[in-house]
């Protein structure tokens, strides 16, 4: 199964999902449903209960119901039992609650803006883009990083090309460019920014996403140009791609001397300034 993990919110409250590219389809943590649900003090013995209940009635859905590992509140991977959107209507009918019906159009909701994207990939970056601007971060911050995540796309297209794999092989290589250009591992450079589970990305400065961007691209493109065709003659091809983007940080860095790689967030650090924020009000109002 091809998992990619998301949390969605409802009502302010997160529920876990993963969804499944092999079978174009959402599996949703059936705690978290009932969470939301319920209002429970405990959403584990509840879920219990009712699937016992359900069992004994001889229901179906309970049965093809299954566990798959999804991140716990304690930032671990633990096996909880989820359920698809099909299954998850039959068992909303199962259980009481005003929300019911509020949830339904909710789940609707989110199986469709995933056919959605599917059909035309912009929207999935129309929705990003709504995100990030709901958490604060500015406009030019965001039109770099929204640009990231195409070139990143791009990179990878280019690895499952050459027949990499998802997972250990993509985190290898980009762990490769990463710290040939910023003489920094993955988890060091998190380290350095004081973060835990969140994205590296989503907290660069704008000038470490363009280094972090021209890394990756040259790698896409001297991947296509070489055409490598192993794992080892990829990791070399992430190195020569990641020193393009170092060649470029060390000229930066001796123009200004300063240095680009550092403990910035590009949530805190780059909020819109007043003046910013009056220039784009004095715009709306004219």
């Amino acid at each position: 199964m091809v998992k990619q993990n998301e949390i969605k919110i409802f009502e302010d409250k997160n529920i876990r999902t993963l969804w499944d590219k092999e079978q174009e389809k959402w599996y949703i943590s059936i705690i978290d449903v009932v969470t939301v649900l319920t209002d429970s003090i405990d959403p584990n013995a509840y879920w219990r209960k009712l699937k016992q209940r359900l069992k004994k009635e001889g229901n179906e859905t309970v049965t093809n119901c299954h566990g798959l590992k999804m991140l716990a509140p304690d930032g671990k991977m633990r096996v909880t039992d989820v359920a698809d959107s099909e299954q998850l209507f039959r068992l909303i009918q199962s259980t009481p609650s005003p929300k019911a019906e509020l949830f339904k159009l909710w789940l609707a909701k989110i199986a469709a803006e995933r056919l959605d994207e599917m059909q035309d990939p912009e929207l999935s970056i129309d929705r990003a883009l709504e995100q990030y601007v709901n958490l604060g971060y500015s406009e030019n911050w965001i039109n770099q990083r929204l640009k990231s995540i195409e070139v990143r796309k791009e990179l990878t297209d280019e690895w499952k090309k050459r027949g990499l794999q998802q997972g250990v092989q993509f985190a290898t290589l980009t762990d490769i460019i990463t710290k040939t250009w910023s003489d920094k591992t993955t988890k060091e450079y998190k380290v350095l920014k004081g973060l835990k589970k969140e994205n590296l990305r989503d907290n660069m400065t704008n000038t470490e996403l363009i280094l972090n961007m021209l890394a990756e691209a040259s790698t896409r493109d001297i991947s296509a140009a070489v055409e490598p065709t192993s794992f080892e003659e990829s990791k070399k091809v992430a190195q020569q791609g990641g020193n393009v983007a170092k060649v470029a940080l060390k000229e930066l860095e001796a123009k200004t001397g300063k240095k680009v790689v550092s403990k910035l967030n590009a949530k805190t650090s780059l909020a819109p300034t007043p003046i910013e924020e009056n220039t784009g009000n004095s715009k709306k109002q004219k």
